[in-house]
C-alpha cells in the first residue's frame, strides 16, 4: 500500500512527527536543511541575465536526494513540511523542483508547534508553495552573495586571505567598532551627590537624597557648588515638609520573541545567543518525555510576534485560576500591545510559548538536560507570567526641607506579587521607612557629599547587541546568533568576559569598508533593504528589481575600490629575536588570531604563540605572569604563564590586588555604568576601586 511522504528539515523533527502520524500510512524523511544552493566556488548569479540564480544540488547530498526521489516516486502524495518562514518556504520550493512537484500542487503544510494535534491539523490543510516568500528569500540570498563574493576578494588582496564582508555582519561589526571609538574618545565629567543621614526621634536612620535648591532642580557639577549648599544647610533643621503615598503597578513582560529570548538567555542564564538557539531548537523539535514519548515542548522559535493563540490563552487562564487563584489572572493582557506591534512582523507565528502549559518545568525536569531545563523553565514562566496580573507596590516619598534645600527619602513595599510569583529571577527587598509624620524635626546625623565621574558607555554584550540590532531593524531573529558567531570566528570581534571588543583586524576591515563601501554598511541602508524584503514578501515589488537597484552602485564602488585601496601590511615587527636564525619576530594574523613568526619567512619557518601579558602576577603560584588566552570557541580568558605547572584560570581579568575582607584575588568587572574592582570569591561581596 502506497504511503504519504512528509519531508521536514531535521532528522529529530522527522522522528517526532513519524510517531504522531504512524509508520503504516506515512513515511517522514529529513532534507537536513537546504538541498540546492548557489555554488561555493563561483558567484552563481547571472548578472547579465537579470540576476538569475544558478542553483546546484549541494555537494554531499547526492545520496539523500536519490533517497528522497525514490520515496517520492513510490508515494501517493508528498507533503513538504519545512519551517514556517522564508527560509523554510525556499527549501520546500527547491524540494518541489528536485522531486518534480507541480507548483500548483497543494503540497505545502506548516505548523507552529510539533504536537500530535498540530501535525494532524496541518495535514488536513495543505496549500500551494508561497512564491512571494520564496522570492523574498531569493532576494536576500542573491544580495548577500553579490556583496560578499565581490567585496571579500578585495579584502583578500589588500589585507589578507580568509576575510569576508557581509550585508549584516559588516554593519554589526561597524556598530561594535563605533562603540569602541566612543569609549576611547569619552571625556569623563565630574558630578557630585549629596545625601543626609537623618535620625528620627526613635533613633532610626533614614537616608535622604538632594532634590533641589531654592525650588530649582540643579546638577551638582563640582565641590564648590556642593559647598555652597552645605554652607546654607549646615546649621539648619531637617523638617518633614510633605509625605506622599502612592501605588505603583508593574506589568508582566510579554511572551518571548526570538530576540527577547536570546537577550534573557544571556542575561539570566549566561547562555550565548548560539547556545540559546541550539537548545531552543531541541525543545521545539521534540524531547522524549517520560510517559508521553517524543513531543515538541515549545512553539516555533523564529518569530517577531508577541501574539498568542486564543486556545493557548484559555489553557493558561485555566492553569492560573486553578493553581494560583482568580486574583492572579489578568483580563485583556494584550489589548494595548496589539496597537503597539510593529507594522511588519512575522505575525503568522505566535510568540514562543510552551506547547502545553500543563507541562510545568518540574514535571518534565527528569527528561531534560540541565540546560534544556533552564531554558524551558524560562520560556514556560515568561508565558504564564504574561497572562497574569501586575505586581503592585506601595511607594512612600518623604520630603524634608533644610535651609533652602529639599531632600527626599523613598520607601517601597510590595503589596501584591502578581506575575512575579511565577517570573522572578532577581532578589528584591522591601525598603521600609520608619514611622514619620509631617512637621517632624529630624536630627542631622551626618552630611554625605560624594564626588563621581561619568563613565564611558558600556561595550556591547551579546544581549545588548541583539537588542540594538532589533531596535535598528538590522537582520531578522534567525540571523542574530549566526551573525555574532561569524564576526567572532572571523577574528573581527573577541569576547572578554561578556563584553564584545573589536580586534585591530576588525577595526581595519571596518575602516576599509566604511571609506570605500559606506553606503552598503550604513545602518539606514541595511534597514531599507530589510523593508524591501518585506515588500517582496507582501507582493508589492519584484525581487529582481530590488537586486538591480542594489547592484549598480555596488558595481561602481567595487571598480573604484580596486583602484584606490592600497595593500595593507598588518605584520608588526617586535624586538623578540628568532632563536633559529637571529632575525626579528613579527606579529602576524592567522585563522585563529595573532601569532609570532620569523621575519625571514619562507627561509625560516619558525612560529610561536603570541603571549599577551596583562602586567599582573599569578594570584595562585605568585611566580607566573597572567596572560590573556582564548578558548577553542574563541572566548577570552586569563591564565598563568606557568601552565601546566600552574592551572590558574579566570574569565575575568585579575587586578593584582587582594580582597581586604577575605584575602581572595580581585578582578575587573564591568557593569552597565562602570568598570569596577570586585572580589573573585562569589560569597564575598567586597568591592574595590572604580577603574577607568
Amino acid at each position: 500500500m502506497a504511503k504519504t511522504l512528509v519531508i521536514v528539515e531535521s532528522p529529530a523533527k522527522a522522528k517526532t512527527i513519524e510517531k504522531f502520524l504512524g509508520k503504516s500510512h506515512y513515511t517522514v524523511k529529513a532534507s537536513v536543511g537546504h538541498v540546492r544552493d548557489l555554488p561555493k566556488s563561483t558567484l552563481g548569479v547571472d548578472i547579465d541575465n537579470d540576476f538569475e540564480p544558478r542553483y546546484i544540488n549541494i555537494r554531499g547530498k547526492g545520496d539523500l536526494i536519490k533517497e528522497l526521489k525514490k520515496e517520492a516516486k513510490k508515494s501517493k502524495k508528498v507533503y513538504l513540511a519545512t519551517d514556517p518562514d522564508r527560509e523554510g518556504e525556499a527549501i520546500s520550493w527547491h524540494l518541489s523542483y528536485i522531486l518534480g512537484i507541480d507548483e500548483n500542487d497543494e503540497c505545502r503544510i506548516e505548523f507552529n508547534e510539533i504536537t500530535k494535534d498540530a501535525i494532524k491539523k496541518a495535514i488536513k490543510s495543505p496549500r500551494n508553495i508561497d512564491l512571494k516568500l520564496v522570492d523574498a528569500q531569493q532576494a536576500r540570498r542573491v544580495l548577500d552573495r553579490l556583496l560578499g563574493y565581490q567585496i571579500s576578494p578585495i579584502l583578500w588582496a589588500k589585507v589578507r586571505k580568509g576575510l569576508s564582508a557581509g550585508r549584516v555582519q559588516s554593519v554589526t561589526t561597524k556598530l561594535i567598532c563605533e562603540k569602541e571609538r566612543e569609549i576611547n574618545e569619552f571625556v569623563p565629567k565630574e558630578y557630585w551627590n549629596l545625601e543626609i543621614e537623618g535620625k528620627t526621634q526613635d533613633g532610626e536612620i533614614v537616608l535622604f537624597k538632594f532634590v533641589s535648591f531654592n525650588n530649582e532642580k540643579i546638577d551638582l557639577n563640582n565641590e564648590e557648588e556642593v559647598n555652597k549648599i552645605l554652607d546654607d544647610i549646615k546649621n539648619g533643621k531637617l523638617i518633614v515638609e510633605k509625605i506622599e503615598s502612592k501605588t505603583r503597578r508593574k506589568s508582566a513582560p510579554k511572551p518571548f520573541t526570538t530576540s527577547a529570548l536570546q537577550q534573557d538567555g544571556a542575561n539570566k542564564l549566561s547562555f550565548t545567543t548560539k547556545k540559546t538557539m541550539i537548545i531552543a531548537q531541541e525543545l521545539y523539535e521534540g524531547v522524549d518525555i517520560e510517559g508521553e514519548g517524543t513531543v515538541g515542548l515549545i512553539s516555533y522559535i523564529r518569530t517577531d510576534s508577541k501574539r498568542i493563540s486564543e486556545e493557548a490563552k484559555e489553557k493558561s487562564k485555566s492553569y492560573i485560576l486553578e493553581e494560583l487563584g482568580e486574583n492572579y489572572y489578568k483580563v485583556n493582557t494584550d489589548k494595548k500591545e496589539n496597537n503597539k506591534e510593529k507594522k511588519k512582523v512575522q505575525d503568522a507565528h505566535e510568540a514562543i510559548r510552551p506547547t502545553s502549559v500543563l507541562r510545568t518545568p518540574n514535571s518534565v525536569k527528569s527528561s531534560l538536560s540541565k540546560d534544556q531545563f533552564k531554558l524551558y523553565n524560562l520560556i514556560w514562566r515568561r508565558f504564564v507570567a504574561s497572562q497574569m496580573e501586575d505586581s503592585v507596590f506601595d511607594v512612600l516619598n518623604v520630603d524634608c526641607k533644610i535651609g533652602n534645600a529639599l531632600f527626599r527619602a523613598t520607601g517601597s513595599v510590595m503589596k501584591f506579587d502578581g506575575y512575579t510569583k511565577i517570573y522572578n529571577f532577581t532578589e528584591r527587598e522591601d525598603k521600609i521607612l520608619p514611622p514619620i509624620k509631617e512637621s517632624d524635626e529630624l536630627e542631622v546625623n551626618q552630611f554625605m557629599p560624594s564626588q563621581h565621574f561619568t563613565q564611558p558607555p558600556a561595550r556591547f554584550t551579546e544581549a545588548s547587541l541583539v537588542k540594538t540590532l532589533e531596535e535598528l531593524g538590522i537582520g531578522r531573529p534567525s540571523t542574530y546568533a549566526p551573525t555574532i558567531t561569524t564576526i567572532l570566528n572571523r577574528g573581527y570581534v573577541e569576547k572578554q568576559g561578556t563584553s564584545l571588543h573589536p580586534t585591530e583586524l576588525g577595526m581595519i576591515v571596518t575602516d576599509i569598508l566604511n571609506i570605500n563601501f559606506q553606503k552598503f554598511i550604513d545602518v539606514d541602508f541595511t534597514v531599507q533593504m530589510e523593508s524591501k524584503l518585506d515588500e517582496i514578501e507582501e507582493g508589492d515589488i519584484k525581487w529582481k528589481s530590488v537586486v538591480g537597484e542594489f547592484y549598480e552602485p555596488l558595481k561602481e564602488a567595487i571598480e573604484e575600490a580596486n583602484e584606490k585601496i592600497e595593500k595593507i601590511n598588518m605584520d608588526e615587527e617586535t624586538d623578540e629575536i628568532c632563536e633559529l636564525c637571529g632575525s626579528n619576530m613579527v606579529i602576524k594574523y592567522g585563522r585563529f588570531g595573532k601569532f609570532m613568526a620569523c621575519k625571514n619567512y619562507p627561509d625560516c619557518k619558525n612560529t610561536k604563540p603570541l603571549v599577551n601579558k596583562v602586567g599582573v602576577k599569578c594570584p595562585k603560584c605568585k611566580e607566573g605572569e597572567i596572560i590573556l588566552r582564548k578558548s577553542k570557541k574563541g572566548k577570552a580568558f586569563y591564565g598563568c604563564s606557568n601552565y601546566p605547572e600552574c592551572d590558574f584560570i579566570s574569565w575575568y581579568k585579575p587586578t593584582g590586588e587582594v580582597c581586604k575582607e577575605c584575602g581572595s584575588y580581585m578582578i575587573e568587572k564591568q557593569t552597565k555604568s562602570e568598570t569596577k574592582e570586585v572580589c573573585s570569591n562569589k560569597e564575598c561581596k567586597a568591592e574595590g576601586r572604580i577603574l577607568e
